[in-house]
C-alpha cells in the first residue's frame, strides 16, 4: 500500500501534462502510486499517460470511454487509489520540488489527521509566481491537529480539492464524491473539513497553479457556470442530514456567506457569465438566497450591500453601482495623475533654483542600491567621512522602509522629496554604487565617487553588448553619459581597476585602495561576531552555511538551483543555512518550513551575515572576493557553469583559480561538506592564493584611504600603508564556532558593534 495516491485527471492539457507528471514523479519522497485519468481527451492526453506508465510502474493509466468532466474523472481515480492519502493536481498544474516529503513528515509529526491543507502560488503564463494572499491563515497558533471549529477561519482558503491531503479511509467513511458540472469542489470541500475530525496545515507552498492565458474552464464564458446553484444546494442538503443539528445551525451561517461571496464573484466576473445571462442568474440567485437563507453571518457594510443587491436580484442597480464606482476609481486616478504631476512640476523648479545657489563644501549624500538602506561601500565611505571629517555633514538617501538602518548622527532623505533634491543639488560630494539620479546634473566643484558593486565576475559595462540576456534593457547611452559624471572609481584590486577602465571609459581617476566595505572583517571582534551569530539564530557549536546564488540571466524566472532540505538531511543536525535569495526577482522565495534554513534575503547588511557564518556556498556571486579577505572556508556550487558563461560571460575562470572546494552537482556538494574537504589543507591553499590576488588592500583601512585622498587631498605617498596579508589580525570567530581562530595583536581599529 503506498503512502499517497496522486490523482490527475487530463483533459485537453497535452502541452502542460508532461510537466505535471513529472513534477510527481521526480518527488524526493517515492511511496507513491500516480493515477492519470483520461476523461476521454481529444488531444494527446491519452497516449502521454500511456508513455509514462510504460515507463514508470508507479503510474495507472485510467481511461474514461467519453468525456464526464473533472468531478467524474477524480472519482474514477479514487476507487482506482489504494494509498493511504489522496493527493489531487490537475493536469496543468505541478507539485513544488520536496512537496510530497514535506506532506509525509507533516502527516507524521500531527498524528495521521484526517485532513492536512498546504499552501499554493499562483503562476501566471509570464512565469511569474505569486504567493496565496490567505497563506497566514497556514501559520496560525495553536493545537495541531485540530477542529475546523477551532481554527474557522480555515474557510477563508481557497475551498478546492487540490490544496489538501485527505486520508482515504476518512473519505470512503464519510462517502464524498465529487459531482459532476462546475465548481465540483464546492460540495467536496465544505463537508470534508466540517466533518473532519482531525485537521493539520503546511505552511509550505505545495502546488504551482498555472493560470492559463487562454483555454481555463473558469476563464471561457458558459452557461455551465449556473451549476454553481446546484453545487451549494448539495452543500446545504448535507448540513441538513448532519447527524449533530447544533453544528449544522452552527455553520449554515457561515457558508450561507460563502455562498454569497461566491455568487457575487460569479456574477461580476465578464469571463464567467454569457452576455445577456446575468439578469437570469440574478433571479435564480434570489430564489436561491430565499431558500437557503440563514441570517447572523457578519460583514462590513460593502459587503453586506454587495449581498443585499444578490440577495435581492437588483440587475440595473448592480449595474448602476457598479458604473458609479467605475466611474469615481477613474477620477480618483485622474486626480492623483494631476497631483503627481504638479509634485513632480514643483519639485523640478525647486531643483533648478537650488542648483542657482552656492554649492556646500560641508555636504555630502549617499546612496545604494537604488534607494536601498544603509551599508555596502557607500555606508563604510559614510561612517568615514562620519569619523575623518566630521566637520562634513553627511545624508543617506533610502525609502521609509528602511530608514531604521541608517545610524543616528546621519540625515536621512527620501529620493524623489525636496530634500533629496535640495542635497543632490548643494552637497559637494554625491557617493553612490549604482548609476547616479538621471535627474542629477552635475555642477562645477561638485564630486561623484562612484563605488560600483565589488570585484567584478560576470561581464559589465559595454561588454554586456554582445550579451542580450545578461543586458536586458540597459540604455547604453545613458550609461556612458552617467560615467561621464564621475570623479572618482573605487577598485579593491588590479583585475578591478582594470576592468572599469575597459568597460566604463572615461575621464575618472581610478583609487585602488581596497573595498571599503571589507573594513568591517578587519575590525570585528569576537564579542561582535557572537553577538551575530545569536541575532540570526545559530547555536553554538553549529557550522552556519551563508548560501548567496547569483541570479540566471537566462532564465526567465529565478528558480532554486539547490534543494537546501535535502542537502541539511544529508549533512546531519550540526549545520545550519542562513539563505540570502536574489531580491529583485524573488520569484521563488528561499524561505523554508525546515527548522535550519534561516531565510535572510530581506537583511540589509550583507556584512553582517558574512560575519556570521562558518562558510560561503555560492556559484557565482562576486561575494565570493569579499569573503575571501575573511579567510573562511567557500565552497562552489556550479552546475551550469557553461550556460551560465554563455549567458553572462565571467572575466574570472573559477575551474581554474577558485576559491575552494568546487561542486559540480547536488551529490558532489554533499560529499565536499560530509568529507571535511571543504576546509581541508588544499581548500585552505587556493583560498591563500585567491586572496593574495583579489584582497591585496582589504587591511581593514580602505575607506580612511579613499576619504583622505578625496576630502583631505591627501597625496599617495600621505595614505595610512597597506598592511600585508601575514601582519594582518585574522578576522575572529565566534566563541563555541566550529571555526574558532585565534585573534592575532590587537588591531588599532575600534569595534564595529555600533556599525552592523
Amino acid at each position: 500500500m503506498p503512502r499517497f495516491s496522486v490523482i490527475v485527471p487530463a483533459h485537453q492539457v497535452q502541452a502542460y501534462l508532461p510537466a505535471c507528471l513529472e513534477s510527481v514523479l521526480s518527488q524526493s519522497y517515492p511511496d507513491l502510486e500516480l493515477l492519470a485519468v483520461d476523461d476521454a481527451s481529444p488531444d494527446a492526453c491519452g497516449e502521454i499517460i500511456d508513455e509514462y506508465a510504460a515507463r514508470d510502474p508507479r503510474v495507472r493509466a485510467v481511461h474514461l470511454p467519453e468525456n464526464q468532466g473533472l468531478g467524474p474523472a477524480r472519482n474514477a481515480g479514487m476507487r482506482a487509489a489504494t494509498g493511504d492519502y489522496l493527493v489531487f493536481l490537475d493536469g496543468d498544474d505541478t507539485l513544488t520540488p520536496g512537496a510530497l516529503r514535506l506532506i509525509a513528515d507533516r502527516l507524521k509529526e500531527t498524528g495521521e489527521p484526517d485532513v492536512l491543507v498546504y499552501d499554493y502560488a499562483r503562476t501566471d503564463w509570464t512565469g511569474e509566481a505569486v504567493r496565496n494572499r490567505a497563506a497566514a491563515r497556514l501559520g496560525e497558533d495553536g493545537p495541531a491537529p485540530f477542529r475546523l471549529a477551532d481554527r474557522p477561519g480555515l474557510l477563508n482558503l481557497l475551498m478546492v480539492a487540490w490544496n489538501k491531503t485527505c486520508r482515504r479511509e476518512f473519505v470512503e467513511r464519510l462517502g464524498l464524491a465529487f459531482p459532476p458540472g462546475y465548481y465540483e469542489d464546492t460540495p467536496w470541500t465544505y463537508p470534508l473539513l466540517i466533518s473532519a475530525g482531525s485537521i493539520a496545515t503546511l505552511d509550505h507552498v505545495c502546488v504551482h497553479y498555472r493560470q492559463r492565458r487562454r483555454g481555463s474552464i473558469l476563464g471561457t464564458p458558459d452557461a455551465r457556470h449556473f451549476d454553481v446553484f446546484a453545487q451549494y444546494d448539495r452543500v446545504f442538503a448535507f448540513l441538513e442530514s448532519a447527524p449533530e443539528p447544533v453544528q449544522a445551525d452552527r455553520w449554515r451561517p457561515v457558508l450561507y456567506r460563502r455562498m454569497l461571496d461566491h455568487l457575487t464573484v460569479v456574477y461580476s466576473r465578464r469571463d464567467r457569465l454569457p452576455r445577456g445571462s446575468h439578469a437570469e442568474f440574478l433571479r435564480r440567485a434570489r430564489a436561491h438566497c430565499r431558500r437557503h437563507r440563514a441570517p447572523g453571518a457578519p460583514a462590513p457594510l460593502p459587503v453586506r450591500l454587495r449581498h443585499a443587491l444578490i440577495r435581492l436580484g437588483l440587475h440595473r442597480t448592480y449595474r448602476m453601482l457598479r458604473l458609479a464606482a467605475a466611474l469615481r476609481r477613474r477620477t480618483a486616478r485622474a486626480a492623483v495623475r494631476s497631483a503627481r504631476a504638479a509634485r513632480g512640476a514643483a519639485l523640478r523648479f525647486h531643483y533648478r533654483f537650488q542648483r542657482l545657489l552656492p554649492l556646500r563644501a560641508d555636504r555630502a549624500v549617499f546612496a545604494a542600491d537604488d534607494g536601498a538602506g544603509y551599508g555596502c561601500n557607500p555606508g563604510a565611505l559614510e561612517a568615514a567621512f562620519r569619523d575623518i571629517a566630521p566637520h562634513i555633514r553627511t545624508a543617506w538617501a533610502t525609502g521609509p522602509a528602511l530608514r531604521h538602518t541608517v545610524p543616528p548622527g546621519t540625515r536621512r532623505v527620501t529620493p524623489g522629496s525636496a530634500g533629496y533634491f535640495t542635497e543632490l543639488a548643494r552637497a559637494k560630494y554625491v557617493v553612490h554604487n549604482a548609476p547616479f539620479d538621471r535627474r542629477l546634473v552635475k555642477r562645477r566643484g561638485q564630486v561623484l565617487v562612484q563605488t560600483l558593486a565589488g570585484t567584478p565576475l560576470g561581464h559589465m559595462g559595454l561588454d554586456l553588448l554582445d550579451r542580450p540576456a545578461a543586458a536586458r534593457d540597459t540604455d547604453f547611452p545613458a550609461l556612458l553619459h552617467d560615467v561621464d559624471t564621475w570623479d572618482y572609481v573605487l577598485s579593491a584590486n588590479r583585475h578591478s581597476t582594470l576592468t572599469w577602465q575597459r568597460v566604463f571609459p572615461g575621464r575618472y581617476t581610478v583609487l585602488e585602495y581596497g573595498q571599503p566595505r571589507a573594513d568591517a572583517f578587519q575590525r570585528a571582534t569576537p564579542a561582535d561576531v557572537a553577538r551575530l551569530r545569536e541575532l540570526f539564530g545559530v547555536p553554538e557549536g553549529t557550522v552556519a552555511i551563508l548560501y548567496v546564488p547569483a541570479p540566471r540571466d537566462y532564465r526567465r524566472t529565478q528558480c532554486p538551483v539547490l534543494d537546501l532540505e535535502r542537502v541539511l538531511r544529508r549533512l546531519g543536525p550540526r549545520f545550519l543555512v542562513l539563505a540570502r535569495g536574489e531580491q529583485a526577482r524573488p520569484a521563488h522565495p528561499l524561505a523554508s518550513a525546515a527548522d535550519r534554513i534561516v531565510d535572510v534575503t530581506g537583511h540589509p547588511a550583507l556584512t553582517s551575515l558574512c560575519l556570521a557564518s562558518d562558510v560561503l556556498l555560492t556559484d557565482y556571486a562576486p561575494l565570493m572576493f569579499d569573503y575571501a579577505g575573511l579567510d573562511r572556508p567557500i565552497v562552489l556550487h556550479t552546475p551550469d557553469h557553461e550556460a551560465y558563461r554563455a549567458a553572462r560571460g565571467t572575466y574570472v575562470d573559477l575551474r581554474t583559480c577558485p576559491p575552494g572546494a568546487v561542486a559540480c552537482d547536488e551529490d558532489e556538494l554533499i560529499d565536499v561538506f560530509t568529507s571535511g574537504y571543504w576546509r581541508g589543507a588544499r581548500c585552505t591553499r587556493l583560498r591563500a592564493a585567491f586572496r593574495e590576488r583579489f584582497c591585496p588592500y582589504d587591511d581593514g583601512r580602505a575607506a580612511e584611504r579613499v576619504v583622505r585622498r578625496i576630502v583631505c587631498g591627501a597625496d599617495e605617498s600621505a595614505l595610512p600603508p597597506v598592511v600585508p596579508h601575514h601582519e594582518r589580525r585574522p578576522a575572529p570567530s565566534a566563541a563555541g564556532s566550529p571555526l574558532t581562530t585565534v585573534p592575532g595583536p590587537a588591531a588599532a581599529a575600534r569595534p564595529v558593534s555600533d556599525r552592523l
